[in-house]
């Protein structure tokens, strides 16, 4: 094992334990449910990291999936009365099918083709949401909507019904989806969309059928976005479609943009980064989008390739002092 690898093993390995040790040291409710807000927007970063970071293509239909899993969860355990078990289980499902439906017309365009595409389709989610109201609420939303049932087992009871309880469920999910990205980073199909990404006119001359993989990245991307809204709708407890326009899946891209895209540390960094900035730029008041639009301006001059391989330089230059010596 060479020494960035033990490094790199050593950071996820802390990374960890603060995960699990969270709740148990922060006393502030609020910083805990910013956390979870956090940890719910790195599984629509990992997402939005698959068919943009991995593939090359912007998506700016991220928001507008994870209102779909969002509301499909919310509807299904408020109004036909299901299991929130499986409303969580199925909300992915239901948006992967509306993904595969909506991508694979749009994916025959490239560019920035696609990316007006994608935001037509997020508006178009966006105003239904809005204006079907006898389904959706409309801009009255939907309220009272239950957290998933208390687990209990041998060693204790699991009560997710408390912030402390749900924060592990979503820490759970996000370091799922996690993995799950790395896997597929590492496979035969992640190479793939490397490939797209570095020159798919090369791809499609080798015989390979690109859009086949770009349209599993797109599904996959927009799974996981409505796996995330499903998880926000229970924790939120309350839903409107404000939460899912178009400015919300700029903040995805935003999130990879800034960690580092097609890393897989980048968009968990990022998502903490796109929640965490705004709250802490509040003490500027009616300057706060101000400041923050700098800060982001700034950050992709002088870092265009995010922070997690700003970090990774720093890192290799100090081990590189530390030999010497």
């Amino acid at each position: 094992m060479n020494g960035q690898t033990l490094s790199r093993s050593v950071l996820w390995g802390v990374l960890g334990l603060l995960v699990l040790l969270l709740p148990l040291v922060v006393t502030v409710p609020y910083f805990l449910h910013l956390v979870t807000l956090a940890l719910i927007w790195v599984i629509v970063a990992q997402g939005q990291n698959l068919i943009q970071g991995f593939t090359g293509y912007v998506s700016i239909a991220q928001a507008g999936f994870m209102g779909i899993g969002a509301y499909s969860s919310a509807l299904m355990s408020v109004k036909l009365g299901w299991s929130i078990w499986l409303t969580i289980s199925v909300a992915p499902l239901t948006t992967a099918v509306l993904a595969l439906l909506a991508g694979y017309p749009s994916l025959r365009v490239k560019g920035h083709y696609f990316a007006i595409v994608t935001l037509a389709y997020n508006m178009v989610i966006f105003i239904v949401l809005m204006t079907y109201s006898s389904l959706t609420g409309g801009e009255a939303g939907i309220a009272e909507i239950r957290r998933p049932a208390d687990v209990s087992w041998g060693l204790g009871t699991w009560r997710l019904g408390t912030r402390e309880g749900y924060y592990y469920l979503v820490a759970a999910a996000a370091v799922l989806a996690t993995v799950v990205c790395a896997l597929i980073l590492h496979s035969r199909v992640g190479r793939v969309l490397v490939a797209i990404r570095q020159n798919e006119a090369l791809i499609e001359a080798c015989g390979v059928q690109s859009w086949r993989y770009k349209l599993f990245a797109f599904v996959a991307s927009a799974s996981l976005a409505g796996l995330a809204g499903a998880l926000y709708a229970h924790f939120i407890s309350f839903l409107n479609p404000d939460a899912f326009g178009v400015d919300h899946s700029l903040n995805a891209i935003l999130a990879v943009i800034l960690g580092g895209s097609g890393t897989i540390a980048g968009p968990v960094l990022g998502a903490f980064a796109v929640v965490f900035l705004p709250e802490y730029l509040r003490v500027a008041d009616t300057y706060r989008l101000v400041m923050y639009g700098v800060i982001l301006v700034v950050a992709t001059i002088f870092m265009p390739r995010g922070l997690i391989p700003v970090l990774q330089d720093a890192g290799s230059r100090l081990t590189r002092m530390w030999g010497r010596r």
